[in-house]
């Protein structure tokens, strides 16, 4: 059994979120999928439009996701080391990153794969948030 990873913030869901959750199961068995707490957003100074509880609850009604469950923290492998999985997915905006380049070499080391998907051009949840608040600005 093939184990896969991903994670987000997944506010304002979008095709986007979705093209990512239904590509990453059609490589795996079962699909975890680790929604961004809170807090764990306020640290990257935004704010999520839609509360924690709420985005778990949508990721983890999506056919794709078999368990969805609360990332606390950016440490992807630590979250490895809960949970195991074999392959972990991630947009291609983080391709060939320092950071994920470093990630790459820890993971290699475990026997993980990382896959990168294309990233859904003309769409992002910061896109969307760009847009209501123009749209809310010129009225």
């Amino acid at each position: 059994m093939i184990i896969g990873y991903t994670s987000g913030v997944y506010d304002l869901f979008h095709i986007g979120h979705l093209n990512l959750l239904k590509n990453a199961k059609g490589m795996c068995d079962k699909l975890i999928v680790g929604v961004t707490t809170d807090e764990l957003v306020s640290y990257k100074n935004k704010k999520a439009i839609i509360p924690f509880e709420e985005r778990l609850e949508i990721v983890r009604s999506i056919k794709y996701v078999d368990a969805a469950i609360p990332q606390e923290n950016m440490d992807k492998f630590e979250m490895w080391q809960k949970v195991k999985f074999d392959v972990m997915f991630v947009g291609d905006d983080w391709f060939n990153t320092p950071k994920w380049q470093e990630f790459e070499k820890q993971f290699k080391e475990v026997g993980v794969r990382i896959v990168y998907f294309p990233y859904t051009k003309g769409t992002s949840s910061t896109l969307i948030n760009e847009t209501l608040k123009r749209l809310r600005d010129e009225k």
